[in-house]
């Protein structure tokens, strides 16, 4: 089993002041994100240590309403242990959950809005429904940045969490955000856990169909643990588009 201080070093990025997006998927080995609908049947507890890690390292948790509805969302709040080696490496006990979602489709009384440490932000767009939003506003921040028919104004939701002082964010997905911050050019570095398994049939991949990037990535490591690969790549911004 993967040790978890060893991790924690594996994943830091040296850097307490400037603003760095970081993304975190698991996946087959045929590119599937999901396992019978979840990502929950393509982890263990392996990945479990390093999913834990990232966010003990995050000021912020991004994450779009899809992932939160289809996984079932606790209230982002960590283990006494994280809170512990927060507060000695001078960060707030807890990070604070930002939920994307164009429509507001999501639910005052999900667990995700229930007890947290800090109050959640809602990040939707100018046409999300008024009375959706008034509902929400009893259990979260709701900041409408983006038009109604161009979507999240990506740079607009990163300003703002800047803003606020949430300068490392940690996406946990879904793919519909991740292709949105890649379109945006905002993803600053992956990191993807290879499952050993092969699923073929309909499950989608980490991206979302949308506009082509192409950007170069450069290998920042590559370990394993038992049959489970983790990888963590950088954006490559000396090399342009490719």
């Amino acid at each position: 089993m993967l040790d978890i201080n060893e991790v924690l070093a594996k994943y830091g990025t040296g850097d307490h002041g400037g603003f760095h997006v970081r993304v975190n998927f698991v996946a087959s080995l045929d590119g599937a994100v999901t396992r019978d609908g979840l990502s929950d049947g393509l982890n263990n507890e392996d990945d479990l240590i390093v999913f834990s890690a990232l966010r003990r390292l995050s000021d912020v948790v991004l994450v779009g309403a899809g992932t939160v509805r289809a996984q079932n969302y606790r209230a982002l709040r960590l283990s006494s242990e994280s809170v512990r080696w927060r507060q000695e490496h001078g960060f707030p006990p807890h990070p604070v959950l930002a939920v994307v979602s164009g429509d507001l489709d999501l639910d005052p009384g999900l667990r995700i809005f229930a007890n947290p440490p800090h109050r959640p932000l809602v990040f939707t767009t100018a046409a999300a429904p008024a009375g959706r939003a008034a509902d929400l506003a009893d259990v979260a921040e709701v900041i409408r940045c983006g038009e109604p028919a161009g979507g999240i104004d990506v740079a607009a939701m990163l300003g703002e969490l800047e803003r606020r002082g949430l300068r490392r964010v940690l996406c946990e997905g879904g793919p519909r955000l991740f292709t949105s911050l890649l379109a945006a050019d905002r993803v600053d570095e992956l990191c993807l856990t290879l499952s050993p398994f092969l699923e073929a049939g309909t499950a989608g991949r980490i991206t979302a169909p949308g506009p082509h990037a192409g950007w170069p990535m450069r290998l920042g490591h590559c370990f394993a643990a038992g049959d489970m690969l983790f990888l963590r790549y950088f954006r490559d911004r000396s090399a342009g588009p490719a």
